[in-house]
């Protein structure tokens, strides 16, 4: 019966450490966007874009956070240049079509920037960079 009990802590430890950290939503991804025509490059008028529950910060799982953003998809800049802050939306004016998405680990800006140089069109890039580097990945942008 011990044996069980701790068999059980252990895994309910287990999965609630793994809850924490991949369900936490990091405040101050590591990020960026550049281009290679411009130093910094953002939308300034995202956030007052009509973008329905995006004004809000989205939950981890929330269909809006560009973990989940897939190749064609377009994102919107809610964030300044400085610290980006992506949201899955509709293209349209102000925003960033995903030209690629590389996953897998980053080393920063300059590993984006040599990884997006291979895309033809792209005009800015940004990176999430975590503890895992299992969840790294880099997006290849074009401004629209």
């Amino acid at each position: 019966m011990l044996v069980v009990l701790v068999v059980l802590a252990v895994l309910l430890l287990g999965g609630a450490g793994a809850y924490w950290v991949l369900g936490r939503d990091d405040a101050t991804p590591t990020g960026g966007t550049a281009s290679s025509s411009a130093p910094a490059a953002g939308p300034t008028g995202a956030a007052s874009e009509p973008a329905g529950a995006a004004a809000t910060p989205p939950a981890p799982a929330s269909s809006t956070d560009p973990r989940f953003v897939k190749a064609g998809q377009c994102v919107a800049n809610e964030g300044g240049s400085g610290q980006p802050k992506l949201v899955i939306t509709e293209c349209g004016s102000k925003t960033y079509q995903v030209l690629r998405r590389i996953d897998g680990s980053t080393s920063g800006k300059k590993d984006a920037e040599s990884k997006c140089a291979k895309v033809e069109g792209y005009t800015d890039w940004y990176f999430f960079d975590s503890q895992l580097d299992t969840l790294d990945f880099v997006l290849c942008l074009k401004r629209r």
